[in-house]
């Protein structure tokens, strides 16, 4: 092999450990609905956690909004699950359980 070649796989096996690093989880809103401080409107998400973050990527428009989330261990659970609360007539979500995983989501006020 000459170098070239060696130096693509090598990028190329990079870029792979990259992307599968990241687990994400797809979530439904029926509802315009709060995350936190973070308003999010009615519709289909992908939801990842980043550090300290719950990134929530709208899968229509592409867009990202954030949200600071504590990730709390518990059983493992079999489905991805959104949690709301009503509050002053609009929805909040309290926590999102990860399906594959142990770890929920838990957002404040």
């Amino acid at each position: 092999m000459t170098k070239k070649s060696l130096l693509f796989l090598g990028a190329l096996a990079l870029s792979a450990v990259a992307f599968a690093g990241t687990k994400s989880y797809e979530i439904l809103l029926i509802a315009p609905a709060q995350a936190g401080t973070t308003q999010l409107a009615a519709g289909q998400y992908r939801v990842e956690v980043q550090g300290s973050n719950a990134v929530f990527t709208n899968v229509r428009s592409h867009r990202s909004f954030v949200a600071p989330v504590k990730v709390a261990t518990t059983q493992k659970h079999d489905t991805t699950a959104v949690e709301t609360k009503k509050d002053a007539g609009s929805e909040h979500i309290t926590s999102i359980d990860l399906g594959g995983s142990s770890d929920t989501l838990q957002f404040g006020e």
